[in-house]
């Protein structure tokens, strides 16, 4: 990972608090970085086919969190494309408010409201503020104030998850969390090695041969196979909550989706 000092090129000199291990304008003169920004549609995909597989079955506060999902993947081509801080924007925003949705869905999981309205206030409040964060700082501080106000909600979540995951005797739903958690897990990783390992992966390996295995890319797909998965166990445990009796089917024979009988 570099910081935006790049050649201008289609899109002007980079605006963006970061520019990711891919090299710029390598492949097309008027998108910035090929393999990240078509990478970021199967963030779209997954949107749109939890969408549509759940339509009829999940609360629209499911429903709203498949679209935030191709949302982050339509700022993730905007952004990638172009590496303009406003585009960067596109992608980071969504990304926090998808976590603090994803944050109300698993306390609020009960067939009533917890906590009352305070509780969607406070996650509001800390919305207003990493958006203040994210948006109005810039270079390294920016990187590091957006990073820390999403992972903190992001690993949060994925706690909640994982307590989920113990307490169901589905053999179907601890199935798709193994998936989903597998595949998130090995996002990460690999999202950690484009930044730790930039210049063995974009340089040391091409002058031996070895194209760059865009690690940043696979971190898009890898992630959106992830959520979808870990959403539908989340899902799938909200359906047993309100009293119905869910099953976990697997569309085409690899896609899960989640049933109320």
């Amino acid at each position: 990972m570099t910081l935006s000092t790049s050649t201008p090129g289609f899109w002007g000199t980079p605006t963006a608090t970061v520019d990711w291990c891919e090299t710029n304008y390598q492949h097309l003169h008027s998108v910035c970085e090929l393999f990240n920004s078509a990478s970021s549609l199967a963030m779209v995909l997954a949107g749109v086919l939890g969408i549509v597989l759940h339509r009829r079955v999940l609360e629209h506060r499911f429903l709203l969190a498949f679209a935030m999902v191709s949302v982050v993947g339509l700022g993730s081509i905007a952004f990638h494309a172009t590496l303009l801080f406003q585009h960067q924007m596109l992608d980071e925003l969504p990304m926090l408010y998808l976590a603090l949705l994803m944050v109300y869905i698993l306390v609020e999981n009960r067939p009533e409201r917890r906590f009352g309205g305070w509780f969607p206030l406070a996650l509001l409040g800390y919305a207003v503020l990493a958006t203040y964060l994210t948006a109005f700082s810039r270079g390294r501080v920016q990187f590091f104030l957006f990073q820390a106000s999403f992972a903190s909600l992001e690993f949060f979540a994925l706690a909640r998850v994982y307590l989920i995951h113990r307490r169901s005797q589905d053999g179907r739903a601890r199935r798709v969390f193994q998936l989903g958690i597998g595949a998130y897990a090995l996002a990460i990783i690999v999202w950690l090695s484009d930044i730790q390992f930039c210049a063995t992966l974009n340089e040391t390996l091409p002058a031996h041969g070895i194209p760059n295995p865009q690690f940043h890319a696979w971190w898009h797909v890898l992630v959106s196979c992830g959520f979808y998965a870990l959403l539908i166990v989340i899902a799938h445990d909200r359906l047993k909550t309100l009293g119905q009796a869910p099953r976990v089917h697997f569309a085409a024979g690899v896609i899960p989706r989640v049933r109320s009988s």
